[in-house]
């Protein structure tokens, strides 16, 4: 793992949160978008050393949805970025690690990303994050 490159916060409304961020914490928004794939909206919020994440569900059929159905809003995942994530899937799954998926999918700003299991990560849902070739 290289570094923690976000930290994804699920929320009911993305503009009443960003709001939050910059007007009372006077955070930036350095953009939003959508990502089918998961069917989310995301902002990414500049923190300093580290990238906040907010993920508003588009539909009810998604785990966002599901998570704030349960949790409510708050912490999701914590992201580490990494090169060359299908290697680093299969040398987590070498040592008995196990993942939501078989194969990455695309993510928020071009990146590929895979999700480690909870139960295998002491309850954290831990996210790869590879940004080492941009896929739109």
């Amino acid at each position: 793992m290289k570094k923690v490159d976000h930290i994804g916060i699920a929320v009911k409304d993305l503009q009443a949160s960003i709001a939050y961020y910059e007007e009372t914490l006077g955070l930036t928004c350095l953009k939003v978008e959508e990502v089918e794939s998961q069917a989310v909206r995301v902002a990414f919020i500049d923190a300093g050393n580290v990238k906040l994440e907010l993920l508003e569900p588009m539909n009810e059929n998604n785990a966002i949805h599901a998570f704030i159905q349960k949790k409510g809003e708050g912490i999701h995942h914590i992201a580490f970025g990494v090169d060359d994530i299908e290697h680093r899937m299969d040398e987590l799954r070498t040592k008995g690690v196990k993942l939501l998926s078989e194969k990455p999918s695309p993510g928020a700003g071009g990146a590929q990303v895979a999700f480690l299991h909870p139960k295998s990560s002491f309850g954290v849902l831990y996210e790869l994050c590879d940004k080492t070739e941009k896929r739109d």
